[in-house]
């Protein structure tokens, strides 16, 4: 794990811990059986078509600093939905993304996409967490995860009727997710451990991605050739983000990508 992994998980550990005394996990439980139902996240990404687009929102990025404060999230994602996009991605990391878990309950509550809680997940009560907030998938970094529990929180967000979506980066973590079973899998062209992106990372990653495993490129694509490049290839799906927030208009940036 790079230094910047290390320290962002020994963050979310104290995070997760002061969440934890606030409200217990019975009590975040006892929310589960209100909370709205499940969105088919995986069913949007495997429709017949085109690349599908998963358009991020988030308030701030470490590189970027604050992002369009003079924005509301629901102005945005209803911008993303107009220009079809099939899914949205919601940071709900405070301290590097200034994001929270009313983002994500704002953004679905605007739009009928399905949402996935993009986090730094670590622990079962995040899980839960997601699913009582609203979540229809959420994001597992293998680079951040032991065996073990990478297995046990993919089977937690299964088990609540969510839809996982497992990162990597480096190769020698990919045998590993598919080893678990994982069939939406998403390849970072961020390394972590120098902050450079490298849109060849998922492309050279590709062939070793089984053709019944839903493929999403994540980061680093910003024009209508980047995605060209990304279909010619066979990936399925692509998450963007601040190329998409960054620009005069995220929803006409969105359906550029798109093509429309």
């Amino acid at each position: 794990m790079s230094d910047i992994l290390d320290q962002i998980v020994s963050r979310k550990k104290a995070e997760v811990a002061a969440c934890r005394d606030r409200v217990p996990t019975a009590a975040l439980e006892g929310r589960l059986a209100v909370a709205s139902p499940p969105r088919d996240f995986f069913g949007a990404l495997a429709a017949p078509g085109p690349i599908k687009l998963i358009a991020e929102f988030k308030r701030k990025s470490p590189s970027a600093g604050d992002i369009r404060p003079e924005s509301t999230i629901e102005e945005v994602v209803r911008g993303y939905a107009d220009a079809g996009a099939s899914c949205l991605s919601v940071l709900t990391d405070g301290p590097g993304f200034g994001g929270s878990l009313v983002d994500l309950e704002s953004a679905r509550i605007a739009v009928p996409l399905p949402v996935l809680r993009k986090e730094f997940v670590i622990d079962r009560y995040q899980v839960i967490e997601a699913r009582a907030h609203g979540a229809d998938a959420v994001l597992l970094i293998a680079e951040c995860l032991d065996d073990c529990l990478l297995r046990s929180l993919y089977r937690e967000i299964i088990d609540l009727g969510m839809t996982p979506l497992v990162e990597l980066h480096d190769a020698d973590n990919l045998p590993r997710v598919l080893d678990l079973g994982a069939t939406l899998v998403g390849i970072n062209n961020r390394n972590l451990k120098t902050m450079t992106t490298d849109l060849g990372t998922v492309l050279r990653l590709r062939e070793q991605v089984p053709d019944d495993v839903l493929l999403v490129a994540e980061s680093g694509i910003k024009t209508r050739a980047d995605v060209e490049r990304l279909e010619r290839a066979g990936i399925d799906a692509m998450l963007v983000g601040e190329s998409l927030l960054t620009a005069p208009d995220p929803g006409r940036a969105a359906a550029s990508l798109l093509g429309r």
